[in-house]
């Protein structure tokens, strides 16, 4: 059992997309090098209700998460796959479009800790812009990183994330990052081979 957790490494994205009949795919995982930390808040309101002059029933609504990925540099691959930046081919420029929609990814991601190395999934994320800042130098250098918000929230099935645990069949740890682990259904892998994308909610 994990008592602590440290050490943010092994951030991967996979692309979430749907095709014309509404069947989700995730692509395969692609990493994203220069994790610095991760803060996710569970979203979700309490709802209390009383009866007979006491707290007759409570529960809380699991509305996924949000929170800030700090990266020491958001990756080209991550700005075109999910933030729909584009790159003229003559000019190699990259260009931003406000009327581009983010894609929908799954963030795959791991934390070191005292006994195992607990390893993530949070299913139907988006993304928003990271912020353009700098600062001139002087003579210390500190490497200025970059930070976008990330919302988790719920596919249409309910499931928001997946985390190993020290139960965790060695072969799924293993191939974690290959693809991205579906939640119990009778969804099944929609490629020829593995790892490729896996059919999935929204």
């Amino acid at each position: 059992m994990n008592k602590v957790k440290f050490g943010l490494k092994n951030v991967y994205y996979s692309k979430y997309a749907e095709d014309d009949a509404g069947v989700g795919t995730y692509a395969p995982p692609k990493r994203m090098l220069g994790g610095v930390s991760l803060s996710m808040q569970a979203q979700g309101d309490s709802v209390e209700f009383y009866a007979d002059d006491i707290l007759f029933y409570s529960t809380a609504a699991n509305q996924g998460y949000q929170g800030d990925l700090e990266m020491a540099m958001i990756h080209d691959d991550f700005r075109e796959d999910i933030l729909g930046e584009t790159v003229d081919t003559d000019s190699g420029v990259r260009f931003e479009n406000a009327a581009v929609e983010p894609a929908k990814f799954a963030l795959l991601f791991e934390f070191s800790g005292d006994a195992n190395a607990t390893r993530h999934i949070l299913y139907m994320c988006t993304a928003t812009r990271p912020n353009i800042s700098g600062q001139t130098t002087t003579k210390s250098k500190e490497p200025q990183t970059e930070t976008i918000t990330i919302t988790a929230a719920p596919r249409t099935d309910g499931y928001v994330k997946a985390s190993t645990t020290d139960k965790t069949k060695a072969e799924t740890y293993q191939n974690w990052y290959k693809s991205v682990l579906l939640p119990p259904s009778k969804e099944t892998a929609s490629t020829e081979e593995q790892p490729q994308a896996a059919k999935a909610s929204k």
